[in-house]
């Protein structure tokens, strides 16, 4: 029985649901991927980290721009206020200056690991490193990153902390 817990609770959004269709099949893919190569003796992980790290970097840098000055709350209030808000359906926990906390309550990347039968294991496996792109993203920006908790791992939800370097 699986321990992860990512229930959707806005299910008849047209937008919302065709955003989370389009997060889903690049999730089957990095699966795909991933548990192919693993099948013929490759060890994908290193690289897949790797790429997805800097894609991040780059992304962060290029949102950067945005903003006259990057801090933990302008970006994280940009982050949980853009478009895909409700795709993930976020959540602000804490927005100050210096420090800025946001739940994610639902997950496309994994239901779609799910759906595919893939074990708890290879789910946190597989969320741990698409966290790359976050982790990268926030060194893109001058941040620093914590990941509290990760619905891939059976928590409640993944709650994400930017600090101030």
């Amino acid at each position: 029985m699986s321990k992860i817990k990512n229930v959707a609770t806005i299910t008849d959004d047209k937008v919302i649901n065709v955003r989370r269709a389009a997060i889903e099949h690049r999730g089957r893919w990095a699966a795909g991927f991933y548990t192919e190569a693993r099948a013929q003796g490759i060890d994908l992980e290193p690289i897949m980290r790797k790429v997805i790290f800097q894609q991040g970097v780059d992304s962060g840098k290029a949102e950067a721009k945005k903003f006259d000055e990057v801090t933990p709350k302008t970006y994280g209030h940009y982050f949980c206020t853009k478009d895909y808000n409700e795709t993930f359906e976020k959540k602000i926990l804490v927005e100050e200056d210096d420090h800025f906390e946001c739940s994610l309550n639902y997950c496309p990347l994994v239901a779609a690991w799910q759906k595919l039968g893939l074990s708890d294991e290879d789910c946190a496996k597989l969320c741990d490193i698409a966290m790359e792109g976050d982790r990268g993203s926030a060194e893109g920006l001058g941040l620093d990153f914590e990941l509290k908790s990760s619905l891939a791992c059976g928590d409640d939800c993944c709650h994400l902390v930017y600090r101030k370097k």
